[in-house]
């Protein structure tokens, strides 16, 4: 069988915030990829017990969550998403599975929750909110592809469970936060989500192998991970405030594909066009005439 792995660092146990674990810069960057890379390793264990024996491993993280040398030999990796959704995902894949998710923007007692940054506000498919997670199971279920496992905090879990019928999930942490943010910037959003209560990360491997082979046993048994997709599609997306860049919001439809919808879709809205400004030195005279201002 032939297993897609899409991998996020926010949904990491042990991944405490994202400006010290999640940037490239961060103080422990390097060991928020160590910790990812052996949750995706445990994922791949637990799928090679229940028969799997081939793995696509797409790092799904901005600058990159993934450490090539500590992960599986039997896994490929897939780096540089370059032709967009569904990210080389295609028929041949028995099923997919997630590592290190996070929820979706706006979903409350969520670590880090986030639908592609933190300017995201919400994105929706006709009318229904969707994350991360959910635009990758959507496009798998257009080729046919179930939805088998995914791991990440208790919110995510919720999150998956409830967009795809029995759906194995294993939860690594659990967020503290209460409410939704909705008041909250980009940069205020970024900060609010920071408490979670982690399992330490041994433990958290160790659930992840059993729920993974248990995913992938049920599925053998019964059929399930397909989301019911009901054409012509619709997609919002808002954006929160950033800078002096004000809250905005981006449209589009496609007649039969909720793939070529994603692709075709403006990843962030248009800049926002300041108006301009007349030139310091003149002013309209009171008859309509220019006049030269004195200095």
């Amino acid at each position: 069988m032939k297993i897609y792995i899409m991998t996020d660092c926010e949904g990491v146990a042990g991944v405490l915030n994202s400006r010290d674990w999640g940037h490239a810069d961060g103080r422990y960057y390097d060991l928020a990829k160590e910790l990812l890379t052996q949750e995706v390793n445990a994922a791949i264990a637990g799928f090679a017990a229940a028969g799997a024996d081939e793995f696509l491993v797409c790092d799904g993280h901005g600058p990159g969550a993934i450490n090539p040398v500590l992960l599986d030999e039997r896994a490929e990796l897939l780096r540089g998403l370059v032709n967009g959704y569904p990210y080389e995902m295609d028929k041949t894949f028995d099923a997919v599975a997630w590592v290190g998710q996070h929820a979706m923007s706006r979903t409350p007692q969520a670590h880090l929750a986030h639908t592609g940054s933190m300017r995201k506000f919400e994105y929706t498919v006709n009318g229904l909110p969707v994350g991360e997670f959910g635009q990758v199971a959507m496009c798998a279920s257009e080729l046919g592809v179930p939805a088998v496992f995914g791991s990440g905090d208790r919110a995510f879990c919720a999150e998956a469970q409830a967009l795809v019928q029995g759906i194995e999930t294993v939860e690594v942490k659990r967020g503290t936060k209460l409410g939704r943010g909705d008041d909250c910037d980009a940069e205020q959003y970024a900060a609010r989500n920071v408490g979670a209560i982690h399992l330490h990360p041994v433990r958290a491997r160790e659930k992840i192998r059993i729920g993974a082979e248990r995913a992938l046993r049920r599925f053998q048994q019964e059929k399930f991970g397909i989301i019911p997709l009901q054409p012509p599609y619709e997609m919002i997306k808002r954006f929160r405030a950033l800078g002096d860049q004000p809250p905005a919001m981006v449209k589009a439809r496609h007649p039969s594909s909720v793939i070529a919808l994603f692709q075709n879709i403006p990843v962030d809205p248009p800049a926002a066009v300041k108006p301009a400004r007349p030139h310091p030195a003149k002013k309209v005279g009171k008859k309509g005439r220019m006049a030269v201002r004195k200095k």
